[in-house]
């Protein structure tokens, strides 16, 4: 069987997001509407920045998939028919389904946009491959709790032409293929209908029938226990296993993610399959690069998953449940005019600052910051509030699309 080269599927939760997974490596990318996804905390996708955003992807030949992957209820059914008829109009490559409600509507009324089965639907086996595939689906997500060695099973099983798309870096859900109800229970909010507070991430003890009120932690720690704390699953080290595998899609999780985030884990993912397909040592000798490079985006510490095998307490984080930061997202290069770079800021900078450029093509630049203006061109010594349109002249060339970040420690 000839070796498959892998797609590089990136999550995009804003339209300026999107800009960035393509302009940094995304061969596509998967985004949600204003409704009917498993991200309604996400800032997601108007119509008419779904409409721009499909034709800048088309334009630098990349792709998107869009999320339509609750599991409906009687109520949902009448929205998500009209829906899927303003997807027909603005063309997306696939649309990522979990419902066969929702699957055989996505048929009737688009028929020419490709059905994805999400990892929603628990895809475990071959079997349950080969039905959707009869189904007429071109795609299946493989459940996260799936090894390797099953995933090449699989592929041994299901036709060719058949894709398997599967999770390769991002945070690992702690319920069946994330599929849960804590956050239902715990604050009325559903995980399967788009609304997951992350309960699994919450400080847990535990606490004897007969002795209420005193908590003992599972694991002695004095800031309690996070006994669903999972790590954040990183497969950058195991390119080459994954393509063996059969593996058509390699999916990164993350469409709450910043720009920054998004920009780090595209580039350093691109560079890693680009490397590896050219020449096999190429990617080896560049390990500690993708190392360091992945690490620059914030995390929870990192595991394989099931890949190898069912993952044992190693693969949870029982003393923190805080993420691991290493650089401050400050904003996105808007464009250039006199020297000076627009820009939306996200955080706090200052006039005489060392920051970084963060290029597309794996350079990150050091400069300095000479100059800050508001919009109305007044001078700023410092940019305490987010979400400002300014303008900075730095000590570095930039272009659009560069991410401008900080450095923490």
């Amino acid at each position: 069987m000839e070796r498959r080269r892998p797609e590089l599927l990136i999550p995009a939760s804003s339209l300026e997001v999107l800009k960035t997974a393509v302009i940094f490596g995304a061969d596509a990318v998967y985004i949600g509407g204003e409704a009917f996804g498993l991200r309604a905390k996400a800032k997601n996708f108007s119509m008419e920045d779904m409409r721009e955003g499909i034709a800048f992807a088309h334009e630098h030949g990349a792709k998107v998939h869009v999320t339509v992957n609750i599991l409906a209820h009687n109520a949902d059914l009448p929205g998500v028919e009209e829906y899927l008829k303003e997807l027909k109009d603005l063309k997306p490559d696939a649309l990522i389904i979990a419902d066969p409600a929702i699957f055989e509507l996505a048929k009737e009324i688009c028929p020419e946009i490709e059905r994805h089965i999400s990892t929603q639907a628990n895809n475990t086996n071959y079997g349950t491959y080969l039905f959707w595939w009869k189904q007429g689906a071109r795609r299946v997500v493989s459940a996260r709790e799936l090894s390797l060695k099953e995933i090449w099973e699989i592929r041994q099983r299901i036709p060719e032409e058949m894709e398997i798309e599967s999770f390769i870096h991002g945070a690992m859900c702690i319920s069946y293929s994330g599929r849960c109800l804590l956050s239902n229970y715990f604050t009325g909010r559903d995980a399967n209908q788009g609304a997951c507070t992350h309960p699994c991430r919450w400080k847990y003890a535990v606490v004897e029938e007969t002795r209420p009120g005193e908590y003992m932690p599972v694991y002695e720690n004095e800031r309690g226990t996070f006994i669903f704390n999972s790590k954040d699953l990183c497969m950058i080290e195991h390119i080459p296993e994954m393509i063996d595998a059969g593996i058509d899609s390699f999916k990164i999780e993350g469409r709450m993610k910043t720009a920054l985030y998004v920009a780090t884990v595209a580039r350093t993912y691109r560079k890693a399959i680009d490397d590896y397909l050219e020449d096999p040592e190429k990617y080896y000798a560049n390990m500690s690069w993708y190392r360091d490079q992945i690490k620059d985006c914030t995390y929870r510490q990192f595991t394989t998953g099931f890949y190898f095998g069912k993952p044992d307490e190693s693969a949870q984080i029982y003393d923190n449940n805080t993420y691991i930061k290493e650089y401050t997202y400050l904003g996105i290069i808007g464009g250039e005019t006199d020297g000076r770079y627009r820009i939306e800021q996200r955080n706090k900078f200052s006039v005489g600052e060392r920051i970084e450029i963060m290029k597309p093509d794996g350079r990150n630049v050091e400069v300095t910051v000479q100059r800050i203006l508001n919009e109305d061109g007044e001078d700023m010594e410092s940019a305490p509030h987010s979400r400002q349109t300014l303008y900075v002249e730095l000590s570095g060339n930039a272009q659009r699309y560069d991410i401008l970040r900080r450095a923490e420690g």
